[in-house]
């Protein structure tokens, strides 16, 4: 494989970084080179030939610095990964090289009321688990939090289950710290606090490898589940806004899914009135009553509902909400795939309703609610029945065009997803911390384009 005018030397390569953690076998090779793009068509055809050329497990700093020296003095390119649940091919090496997998570094440093020091290879429910033992938990997480890494997360996720009521990863105050190693001469490790984590966080690995991070917690709540029937869809949606739009009743889940995406869910499907749109929510126990109001006064209906108690055992309804809704609908129909979408700031929910009506059941409607800019709104991951790239996208233009803004997730490109600008502080941070490219490179249209910018 070539790459930066070079032929690779694997042999050599491996010899450098003798006493590390190797796998060489094509089989696990190709496992470790791939994410969860196949959601999308687009992406299967970009990225489906795709693949590393060794896979390195570090599971320590010292470790990745000597990997990061290696491949810098031998100019191979590094693309890090998790556990590899993200959608965009975020771990997905364009130019083979060294997949750098840190899912070995699991350590939990230490947790204290309001905040957690911990490596990049931690699963989410991990931590959760032991916040929760001094009355703490994460604040958000997305559907795959069971599998899902805090490093990935940080580095390619942007919300989940808790952004309805603690906003994106990008709102201030939601990661705290980061250290991360350069892929320089000599490699460094780089200490960012406050702001400075922006320059690294929701990047893909492109600018700096990320090897400890500090978080803040929320409140640990005992989180009772419940799902919502409703025969009107707008007024299933209306409600989801209601309850977000409810301070006094805790939440961390307002998932809302039109009709047929329920029949999508094999084993809900006894819970659910057949033609029901129906509310996934996650609601605190102590607010269970007022939460009960504001269903009677919606004519919704409980069909289904388990204390914290019982919902920490077997099914969770986390796991069919947000990304999850559409990996429960592909595993009966592989064709479909996925939009992102963010709905505008209106409690009436006019453009929802008008898309809803217009799209039908070709793009099928499932809203997730979450704090943006301190109100709560809808953002939507619909469920698309997939015919032709053109047909994709001319869905996505009449969104736009309707005041529905996509974050493409057909597209590996960072600046044309979810951002659709150039972030001038990562370029400059990547060009300090990463002067050849070597990290993920491809991903970055910024770093494509410097020249454009002075850089």
């Amino acid at each position: 494989m070539t790459f930066t005018g070079t032929q690779l030397d694997l042999n050599a390569l491996m010899a450098d970084l003798d006493g590390l953690e190797m796998i060489t076998d094509p089989v696990q090779v190709t496992k470790l080179s791939q994410d969860y793009y196949t959601y999308s068509p687009i992406l299967q055809a970009a990225l489906g030939e795709k693949r590393g050329d060794l896979v390195v497990r570090a599971m320590s700093e010292a470790e990745v610095l000597r990997v990061a020296q290696v491949c810098y003095q031998r100019q191979v390119p590094l693309t890090v990964r998790g556990a590899g649940t993200g959608n965009y091919g975020q771990c997905v090496p364009l130019q083979g090289g060294v997949i750098l997998d840190l899912s070995g570094m699991q350590r939990i440093k230490w947790i204290k009321p309001g905040i957690a020091c911990v490596e990049p290879g931690v699963k989410l429910a991990a931590i959760d688990k032991q916040a929760r033992d001094i009355g703490w938990e994460i604040r958000m997480a997305p559907s795959t939090y069971r599998k899902a890494t805090i490093g990935g997360f940080i580095g390619g996720g942007s919300g989940g289950v808790g952004s309805v009521t603690y906003g994106q990863l990008r709102d201030r105050g939601n990661l705290l710290a980061l250290r991360v190693v350069t892929l320089e001469d000599q490699p460094r490790v780089i200490e960012l606090r406050g702001d400075d984590v922006y320059k690294v966080a929701h990047a893909w690995g492109t600018n700096g490898i990320i090897t400890e991070l500090e978080i803040p917690l929320g409140p640990a709540y005992a989180w009772a589940e419940a799902i919502v029937a409703f025969p009107d869809f707008m007024t299933c949606a209306k409600f989801g806004q209601a309850l977000s739009d409810s301070d006094g009743i805790i939440k961390k889940l307002v998932c809302i899914c039109a009709d047929p995406i329920p029949t999508y869910f094999a084993a809900l499907k006894s819970h659910i009135p057949t033609g029901s749109h129906i509310a996934l929510v996650l609601v605190a126990e102590c607010c269970m009553e007022p939460f009960a109001e504001l269903v009677k006064e919606h004519d919704g209906h409980i069909c289904y509902q388990k204390t914290a108690q019982e919902a920490s055992k077997g099914i969770t309804l986390v796991e069919y909400s947000w990304n999850h809704t559409t990996l429960h609908a592909r595993s009966l129909d592989p064709t479909l795939t996925y939009l992102q979408t963010l709905f505008p700031d209106d409690k009436q929910l006019k453009v929802v309703e008008h898309l809803y009506n217009h799209f039908g059941d070709e793009v099928m409607m499932h809203l997730e609610f979450m704090r943006v800019g301190g109100a709560a709104r809808p953002v939507g991951l619909q469920v698309v029945r997939y015919s032709t790239a053109e047909r994709l996208q001319a869905i996505m233009d009449y969104h736009e065009a309707h005041d529905a803004y996509i974050f493409n997730p057909h597209t590996y490109i960072l600046e044309e997803g979810g951002r659709k600008t150039v972030d001038i502080q990562h370029l400059k941070f990547k060009q300090m911390v990463d002067p050849h490219g070597l990290l993920n490179p491809g991903k970055m249209r910024a770093w494509l384009e410097r020249e454009h910018y002075g850089l």
